[in-house]
């Protein structure tokens, strides 16, 4: 059994756990809209080609939204989505071409002051999958020769998180939200691996949230 498999599987047995002790409990959703910066971490692994920090991914802004569902007053379960993200991809510092990601990622979170009327905290951990499209790179201005890229086009990594909300009446609030995400994928020229590439992006976004 997988890291990532082991991690959903125990996010979804805390779920069950938390629907089980709080049977009275009916459950609230949120659904929040975020603009988020988007910085990716650009560590890679040491390659001919590929060396550490040789290809990087550009750092931008991006929208989000994402809905949550209270099991208790202080556990909830999120999902975030986008649209697919383009991304210009550099060896070097030189520009070798174009990416799409979309990566949606579930996290299970504990919110430790759910009726605070000033600021309610929470942090969260949970599971990224990004898969990668319209993929677009050659390194040929770098490496001199036709040299087509090609990518893993999924991905698999937990995220963690820390956020807050703070209360603007019942409904409203203004959400303050940070993750780190683990996004890799391997690059390759034909069929030879030349590395692989360590997106691993932090996340901090601001937004306003909804509850109903």
């Amino acid at each position: 059994m997988t890291a990532i498999s082991t991690c959903t599987r125990l996010i979804a047995a805390a779920a069950l756990a938390c629907a089980a002790a709080a049977p009275a409990y009916a459950g609230d959703f949120m659904v929040r809209a975020r603009v988020l910066q988007l910085d990716p971490a650009n560590q890679n692994t040491a390659d001919a080609v590929i060396t550490t920090d040789s290809v990087s991914v550009n750092t931008k802004y991006i929208w989000e939204i994402d809905a949550s569902y209270f099991v208790t007053p202080n556990v909830a379960f999120e999902l975030i989505a986008t649209t697919p993200q383009k991304q210009t991809v550099s060896l070097n510092g030189t520009k070798i071409g174009t990416l799409r990601h979309l990566p949606p990622t579930l996290t299970a979170q504990y919110h430790f002051a759910p009726t605070n009327p000033t600021v309610r905290p929470y942090v969260g951990f949970g599971v990224n999958y990004t898969h990668f499209s319209a993929v677009k790179l050659n390194a040929q201005p770098v490496l001199g020769a036709d040299a087509p890229l090609d990518i893993d086009r999924h991905s698999w990594g937990t995220a963690i998180q820390l956020g807050a909300d703070f209360p603007i009446n019942d409904k409203l609030s203004v959400n303050v939200d940070f993750k780190k995400i683990d996004i890799r994928t391997r690059v390759y020229s034909g069929t030879t691996n030349l590395g692989t590439v360590k997106v691993d992006p932090v996340l901090f976004g601001i937004g306003i949230g909804y509850r109903f």
